[in-house]
């Protein structure tokens, strides 16, 4: 891998694309792996476990809106202050944490600077 310091090429461009994502908005990691045009949803997802707390980490979810298990409080926290919107919990709903409406949060990649476009 090199120095230790150094990030492997594939997990620096899934961070760039986390870091596109804007405030209030989300992708999936299949969004992410689809819009780099490689690899797939646990690549993704094993990026963002290793590498992505220096990131907006919480706009990378799953594809069901359910929160970061372990991190669902923290996630919630971002998520208010940004207006992301999310679903009413149901009472069956461990813990009576909402969900993303993944329907409205979801980020395409549309208006992401063109030099930026596909990393």
């Amino acid at each position: 891998m090199g120095r230790m310091d150094e990030l492997p090429e594939y997990a620096e461009r899934v961070l760039q694309v986390a870091e596109l994502i804007p405030p209030g908005r989300v992708m999936t990691y299949g969004d992410v792996a689809e819009w780099l045009g490689e690899a797939g949803p646990r690549q993704v997802g094993r990026v963002m476990a290793l590498y992505g707390g220096g990131v907006p980490w919480w706009r990378v979810v799953r594809s069901d809106g359910v929160l970061l298990p372990g991190h669902e409080l923290r996630a919630l926290e971002r998520y208010r202050a940004e207006g992301t919107p999310l679903r009413g919990a149901s009472r069956a709903t461990e813990g009576h944490l909402p969900r993303l409406d993944m329907k409205s949060a979801r980020w395409d990649g549309v208006g992401a600077q063109s030099d930026e476009a596909h990393i």
